[in-house]
């Protein structure tokens, strides 16, 4: 499939080292030589206090992981996956008898809502993945490379 995307990122913008997420400021930022150069507003899981600790909890993971893969066939605007569950997050759902889950991604708004982006901001509306608006998954996809690391914080 031919991705047909109008990506709005300047060329004279650097890869992204790293992706910082902050759940508490629902703030992520890209940063390239150490200083954060782009900033966006997130939405969250509607459950987003603590981190993820089984299937269905509607959080957002805490820790350290990577970008290890995108879709740009996703029933939401492009999607880049987020390693969630790290093998410490599936051993602590074990011991609790659940699911870890997965499926934690950064996405755009759902397909067929793009003329209504205005009732997503300032939500927490997702089952706990990470998400922005079109124009702006558009740019972290330009920016972003698989394999890039994310921390996100409390």
């Amino acid at each position: 499939m031919q991705l047909s995307i109008s990506v709005w990122a300047e060329s004279t913008l650097p890869v992204a080292e790293s992706v910082l997420v902050d759940k508490s400021e629902r703030k992520l930022w890209l940063i390239n030589g150490g200083m954060k150069y782009r900033e966006y507003e997130i939405s969250l899981g509607d459950s987003p206090l603590g981190h993820k600790e089984r299937e269905g909890d509607e959080r957002t993971p805490e820790g350290s992981y990577v970008i290890d893969y995108r879709n740009p066939e996703s029933k939401y605007h492009l999607s880049l996956h987020i390693s969630y569950p790290r093998q410490q997050d599936q051993q602590t759902a074990r011991e609790k008898g659940v699911s870890p889950g997965g499926d934690i991604f950064i996405h755009g708004l759902p397909n067929g809502s793009e003329f209504m982006p205005q009732a997503y901001r300032g939500v927490d509306w997702t089952d706990g993945c990470i998400a922005v608006n079109n124009r702006e998954i558009e740019e972290i996809w330009a920016l972003v490379r698989d394999g890039t690391p994310i921390e996100i914080l409390r």
